[in-house]
């Protein structure tokens, strides 16, 4: 029974291992999986205990390898691939929408689709522009794909573990960031639902609903706001596809007002399908209009402080916060 501190990197190794161990179905591909461990350290030690025809090495080609995935989960395999950055999946869209995505629906489910993509992402330090982006906006509009974010080691570990044993394609989008925080893992406790979100702090003024890293950035932001009398509450949505809506709907029936955060840029992204659909959901709970906080929507700069203006900071989040009325 597992009931220790791990980095997160390691959470997604442990539930990794321990899948593999349990299923001989189970295989990891993609670049540097195997010998080197993985960009992040993820699959370390796995090459060397389950060899090469479970870890394999793949060449710079992430349509190909993302396709061999496609084919191998077709044939009752369980396969995990990494692909190096999220700005690498652009080449293998082809393979992750038009194959994996829509083949359980094209063959009238004849064909489940058991493919579990690993992505790490975000904005990191210094990157560039091209190694610096947010997808999700792309992946959440391709019915068919479930896509989890978690940002936490233990949700790390529990969804990556639920991702392989479902029987649907599932994107696991890392920030690039997370993979060196540290969290309890605590393996005995009841696991949520993949796609549940969380109320990661309770609150009575305002609701604030984020996910992935900028999770975190929002619970630093309502200690912040506590101290000058705001009781916000947090919600990590966890999933972005399906999107738990009912979390959401009873905790704005609570406070009354929604502030939506996102590293991914505000036009057309995530925070915007949020508020639309809690706009709908909720009109008559809420006492003023949503407010946004979203990235920049340019290409990511390198220098370091104009990266940081073009996300959300604290900062950012205690001051569209502090724009609701609310009673006195």
């Amino acid at each position: 029974m597992m009931h220790e501190e791990l980095m997160y990197w390691q959470a997604l190794n442990s539930a990794l291992d321990i899948e593999m161990a349990e299923d001989s179905s189970v295989f990891t591909l993609g670049e540097d999986v195997g010998l080197f461990g993985g960009t992040y350290r993820v699959t370390e030690g796995l090459y060397s205990k389950y060899g090469e025809a479970r870890v394999r090495d793949t060449p710079i080609s992430e349509n190909s390898f993302t396709g061999l995935g496609v084919g191998a989960a077709m044939v009752g395999m369980r396969p995990v691939i990494e692909i190096m950055t999220v700005n690498f999946a652009l080449l293998a869209l082809d393979a992750i929408i038009n194959m994996a995505a829509k083949i359980p629906f094209m063959s009238g489910g004849q064909y489940p689709m058991p493919l579990v993509v690993r992505m790490p992402g975000g904005v990191a330090k210094q990157l560039g522009a091209q190694h610096s982006q947010r997808l999700e906006h792309t992946l959440m509009n391709v019915p068919g794909l479930r896509i989890a974010v978690p940002v936490t080691p233990q949700d790390a570990y529990w969804q990556l573990s639920q991702a392989i044993s479902s029987n649907a394609p599932i994107i696991l989008l890392e920030h690039e960031l997370l993979y060196f925080t540290k969290g309890l893992i605590d393996s005995s406790v009841e696991r949520l639902p993949m796609h549940r979100a969380l109320v990661r702090r309770k609150g009575r003024h305002i609701t604030i609903i984020s996910y992935s890293r900028h999770v975190l950035l929002c619970l630093q932001a309502a200690e912040l706001l506590a101290k000058q009398g705001i009781d916000a509450e947090v919600i990590d949505l966890r999933s972005l596809s399906p999107i738990d809506w009912d979390t959401c709907v009873q905790s704005l029936e609570k406070t009354n007002r929604l502030l939506v955060v996102e590293e991914d840029c505000g036009f057309a992204g995530a925070g915007a399908e949020i508020v639309a659909q809690l706009t709908e959901r909720c009109f008559y709970a809420l006492d003023e209009p949503p407010i946004r906080v979203a990235g920049l929507d340019i290409p990511t700069p390198y220098n370091q402080a104009l990266e940081a203006t073009s996300i959300p900071q604290i900062n950012d989040i205690v001051t569209a916060a502090r724009q609701f009325r609310l009673p006195a």
